[in-house]
Parts: C-alpha cells; sequence; structure tokens
C-alpha cells in the first residue's frame, strides 16, 4: 500500500510549508542585504565623482544601518539546530523561599512578555499557578514565532534576584532564585512515512473454526515493517483487502506510538539538564541594591540598567550566549 495513503495531503502541505517558511527565513534577507549593499557601493562610487553633503549623510546612516542588521543575519547563522526555528515553550518555577520567590517568578514572566512582544511573538499562558499572597508559583507560557525557540534556548537555567524585599517590614536585602526552562514546540501530529520498500507483505490461509471460506483462499496478511522489526497481521475479515488495510492501520499505530516514546525520552534528557533552584547553580543575577547590575555568570556579560532588562531588553545576553556556545542549548553547552 502507498505511503501516499497514511501520510495525508494535509500533514505533507504542514512540512512543506513549514520548510518554506524556515527557507525564505534565510533567503529573503540575505537578498535584502545584499541588494542593499550593492545600492550602497553604487552610491559611494557616485559621490567619488560628485560630492554631495546630504547624500553623503545618507550613506553612512545606511551603512551603519546595514552594520547592524549584516551581524544580526550572522547571529542568526548560529541557530542551525534542527529545532531552533520552531515555537517555544517556556516555564517558570519559583524557587524556596514563598512570597519573595514567587514574586520574582512574575517579574520573570513580565520580563519575557515584554521580550517577546518587542519580536513581535505571539505569547499564550498555558498553565498558572497563582501565589497565595503575590506572585506565582509557577508558569508555562508558549511563544510563537520564527526562531522563538532558538533564542530563549539561551535562558534555560536558574535567575537570581538580589534586591531590598517589598514583603520585608525591616527593609533586608533577600536573595531569591526562580528556574527558567525551555523547551521547543513540537508538531502535536507525527507525521509516519510508510514507505513500500520497507515492507514485506505475506499473505496466508486464514485459520477458524469452520465456514467454507476458511482455508480456501488467502485472505490472511502479515506486515512486516523491516527497519523497525514491526510485525503486525489480520485475518478477521474475508477480503484480503481489507486486512491489508486493517494491519497497515495497526502498523502505522505502532510506529506511531515508538516515535512518540522517542519525543518522551528527548523531553526527559532536556528535563535531565535542569539545575537545582538554589545559590551557586545561577545563570545570571540580577542586582537591585546595593547597585543596580545584571551579570550573566557564563559569558560574563554584564548590564548595569536593570529596569530596562527586567522591560525586556534582553538580547545582549542572548546574543552572548549564543556567540559562546555556538549556538547550542544552555544544558549542553557546559
Amino acid at each position: 500500500m502507498a505511503s501516499a495513503d497514511f501520510w495525508t495531503n494535509q500533514e505533507t502541505a504542514q512540512v512543506i510549508v513549514q520548510q518554506v517558511k524556515a527557507l525564505k527565513n534565510w533567503v529573503e534577507p540575505y537578498e535584502s542585504l545584499m541588494a542593499r549593499a550593492r545600492s550602497a557601493r553604487e552610491l559611494s562610487e557616485l559621490l567619488e565623482l560628485e560630492p554631495d553633503a546630504d547624500l553623503d549623510g545618507e550613506l553612512e546612516a545606511e551603512c551603519e544601518r546595514l552594520g547592524a542588521d549584516l551581524e544580526e543575519f550572522r547571529l542568526r547563522s548560529l541557530l542551525s539546530h534542527p529545532d531552533d526555528f520552531r515555537d517555544a515553550q517556556l516555564e517558570i518555577s519559583a524557587g524556596a523561599g514563598g512570597t519573595e520567590a514567587q514574586d520574582w517568578a512574575q517579574m520573570l514572566m513580565r520580563m519575557y512578555t515584554r521580550w517577546a512582544e518587542r519580536k513581535g511573538y505571539s505569547i499564550e499562558i498555558v498553565d498558572l499557578s497563582e501565589g497565595e499572597e503575590a506572585g506565582i508559583k509557577g508558569a508555562v507560557l508558549e511563544i510563537k514565532g520564527m526562531y522563538a525557540y532558538g533564542y530563549l534556548k539561551a535562558e534555560s537555567g536558574v535567575h537570581r534576584l538580589v534586591r531590598i524585599s517589598p514583603f520585608d517590614a525591616q527593609a533586608r536585602r533577600h536573595t531569591s532564585f526562580a528556574s527558567i526552562f525551555v523547551y521547543p514546540v513540537v508538531d502535536t501530529d507525527i507525521n509516519i512515512e510508510i514507505r513500500d520498500e520497507d515492507l514485506k507483505i505475506d499473505v496466508y490461509r486464514a485459520s477458524g473454526a469452520g465456514g467454507q471460506h476458511v482455508n480456501k483462499t488467502s485472505s490472511a496478511v502479515r506486515i512486516t515493517h523491516m527497519p523497525s522489526g514491526v510485525v503486525t497481521a489480520s485475518q478477521a475479515q474475508r477480503s484480503q483487502g481489507k486486512n491489508k488495510a486493517t494491519a497497515m492501520k495497526m502498523l502505522k499505530n505502532r510506529l506511531y506510538q515508538i516515535e512518540l516514546n522517542k519525543q518522551i525520552a528527548k523531553k526527559a534528557e532536556m528535563d535531565a539538564n535542569k539545575s537545582d533552584v538554589s545559590f551557586g547553580s545561577q545563570i545570571r543575577s540580577y542586582v537591585f541594591q546595593p547597585y543596580t547590575m545584571v551579570n550573566d555568570h557564563r559569558t560574563e556579560l554584564k548590564i548595569p540598567d536593570v529596569q530596562k532588562v527586567m522591560d525586556g531588553a534582553i538580547d545582549p545576553f542572548i546574543e552572548a550566549f549564543l556567540k559562546q556556545s555556538g549556538g547550542v542549548p544552555a544544558g549542553d553547552a557546559a
């Protein structure tokens, strides 16, 4: 039976659209940058022949913009992992410390929401557990946009807050922790391609009690999927065609379960990279008092404007991490 019978037109279209979209997000920016570079060069050559102060200023501004855009495109080139183009599922969990840690978790939730809005991504709150007094115990956000996972994977780890607690009547300085973990959002439908050349199909006479049909025609069907070794068989129907269809359906179901188990194992492997939400395991510290500083302990990038960072300006940290790690997920970069 042809694989097209089991890999529906709709599923095929979804895969093709995804692939085309990912390729266009490389080709179109590249072509645009090349066209702008050619135009800038042509204008530069023209200005050598006919100087013009106004055009010279425009050229200088365009060269600065072009340089920044080229750097952004170079950064994108680090997002080469097969999952980088996907949407991201971002999981926030408050560490020990009650209300203080739960408030910190909510602050991080706002930070990532603001970052996603700046990127033009959409945000869906998949799960939310509110704290008893303030803040959140945890939340799961689905951030949808091209390369959302590729960028946000840099954020996986423990985030540390140092500030004078608004919940402490004695105005003492507190240290709080919250963990961030990022998953790629994979398609809910697993496409199973069954190629004819991978199948061994045997027909044989059905066995059973009585009946003129039994043992007179080879209506029973056994299918062996050679790459996986999965074997299915059906002899319940009198028609060989119906038995074949039933065996193929059984095969697809079993292959689906095998693929699903692989994805579960992959997620479990990613979960194993989670750090303890405690002192000494943080990837980044956000200090509000006695001075203001956000320090990424992996790249040693420091930004003094903590309020700007908390408003979603985390791209410098993401860029520094991608350049240092070569774009591999945070859990694998150590």
